[in-house]
Parts: C-alpha cells; structure tokens; sequence
C-alpha cells in the first residue's frame, strides 16, 4: 500500500507541475497536445515494445485478455439496460455513454499505474489489443449505423492496425516469442524514449486540465454520473468476480486485471464522439470524473487485494 501511495502522490505531482505549465502558458498554447502526440507515437510505443519483448507472455496474456473483454462488455450491458429504463436517449448517445463507462484509458494513464501499483506496464498490452482490436471497431460500427453512415470493412480492419502502440506491443510480443536480442545500438535508444512516456503523458494530461469544469450540462447529468459509477466502481467489481470465479486467474492476475479495469475513461471516447458527434459533453465530463475517481478505487482495490 505504501508504494502505491507514494506511487500516486508521484504521479499527482506530475499532473501538477502540468497544471501549473499549461495554466501559466510558459510552454505554448500547443505543448499539450504536443506532448500527447509525442508520447503516443513514439515515447508509448517505445515503452511497450521494451516490456513485452522482455516479459512471459503467456503468463499474462491467458487470462488478462478474455476478463478485460468480458467485463467490458458486461459492463456496456449495464448501461444500455439503465439507458432503456431510466434516461432514454438516442442511438449514438447510448453507445457513447456505454463506452464511456467501459472503455479504459490504457493508452496513457494505465501506463503510470500499472508501473507504480502493480510494478510493470506489461497488463496493459492485453487490455490496448482488446479494446483497440475487438471494442473499438464494434464501437466504431455501431456509431456508423446509429448516424446513419455506412461503414467499410476497409476502414474497419484499418483503424486498429494504424495505431502505433498497437504496433509496438506485437513487435514486443514477437520479440519475445522468438527470444530475439536486440543489439544495444538498437535496444538502448528504445528504452531511454521508453522512460520518457510516464512523465510526458501526465505533463500533458495536467496541461489539459486547466478550464475544465465537469457537469455544466445539465441534461446529461445523469448520463455522466452513471458512466462515472460504471466505471469507478462496477466494473472494477465484475473485473474481480470474472477473473477470481469464472477465468480461473491467480492472485497476481486478479489483482492486475482490477487495477486495470479501475482505470479512468480513454480520451479516445470523446475523440469519437467528437467525430459523430453525438455525446461530446457525456466524454469529456466522464474524462475527468472518473480520473478523479479512479485513485481511490485504485487505492481501495490494493488494499481490498492484499497487494
């Protein structure tokens, strides 16, 4: 408990210091984004690759994987059944509010998590493959046909291969499948950029905070704090019952698999909903809810854990 607290207080010391740079303007109106898009093209992918290329693959990968899909997709039932009984909305705004109480922010903040809760970023690869292999293209189309649009295969089997940190994490996998050592001249320059991901993405994450103000939209209210529970809460819970009870998974794994599922809302959810847009503000106020959110759930989760 002692390391993840001193974990999270590194790690909110961060978002700080981001806070204060993007508040104060000393970096540009632009260093936000800019930092996102260095940390996910390159710093993200670099960290990934490095880890998996070192890690047992099968350890992690025959558990972790089946768990965070099944409790996502209970977790996007949840919400469709509270939808149809308590606040009826549309189409596409239903499939944005489930995603945003399902689909985790694996992509950066489940990188410094997982390395100060847990000890290792390796759980987050099976978590990125299925969220960005299986559920987005499944959110993808339904936003497709609830708007009206028609997908393409093409676009569908693109979207996830596009994406560099998917890349990087099957690159990692193979190197370590294969056994392949990588010559320093190669090796080295990938895991300093891969020290470079954890402080980038929370500089970045701090910088976008300032002017934030969750729930000013009254009519998705209820929408927002829902996806919210979901999230901090339920699906943490189903997390722990699927991987301990029906998947079989060990202490370890268990433990893994809820530190991962108690993670905050992807910011990819309101890229989407930005894209069809369709439930914009239900995005960008769970963001920043369930970032709040998801400390003391991490918390609560070690210490509930045993870890």
């Amino acid at each position: 408990m002692g390391g993840v607290l001193a974990g999270f207080a590194l790690v909110g010391t961060i978002i700080l210091i981001g806070y204060l740079a993007g508040r104060s303007g000393v970096a540009g109106p632009h260093a936000g984004p800019v930092l996102s898009r260095i940390a996910f093209f390159i710093t993200n992918p670099a960290l990934l690759f490095t880890v998996l290329a070192t890690s047992e693959l099968h350890a992690i990968f025959s558990a972790l994987v089946p768990v965070a899909f099944a409790a996502a997709v209970l977790t996007c039932l949840i919400y469709w059944g509270l939808s149809a009984l308590w606040f009826p909305r549309k189409g596409a705004e239903t499939v944005v509010g489930a995603m945003a109480g399902s689909y985790v922010n694996a992509n950066h903040i489940g990188i410094p998590v997982a390395i100060y809760a847990i000890g290792n970023a390796t759980p987050v690869a099976p978590v990125l493959l299925v969220q960005l292999l299986v559920l987005s293209p499944l959110f993808l189309l339904l936003l497709d046909l609830t708007t009206g649009q028609t997908p393409t295969l093409k676009s569908l089997v693109a979207q996830p291969v596009r994406n560099p940190m998917i890349i990087a994490s099957f690159l990692g996998a193979v190197t370590a499948w294969t056994g392949l050592e990588l010559p320093p001249l190669i090796w080295d320059p990938l895991k300093v950029l891969g020290g470079a991901a954890v402080p980038l993405v929370l500089m970045a994450f701090g910088m976008s905070l300032p002017g934030s103000r969750p729930l000013r939209s009254g009519g998705t209210r209820t929408e927002v704090l829902v996806a919210t529970g979901l999230k901090a809460v339920v699906m943490p819970a189903l997390t722990y019952v699927l991987a301990r009870y029906v998947f079989g998974a060990d202490a370890g794994q268990t433990f893994a698999a809820v530190i991962m599922s108690a993670l905050p809302t992807a910011q990819n959810v309101f890229l989407f909903s930005s894209r069809y847009t369709r439930g914009a503000a239900v995005a960008r106020d769970a963001i920043l809810l369930t970032s709040v959110a998801a400390i003391p759930a991490v918390l609560l989760a070690t210490l509930l854990l045993g870890r």
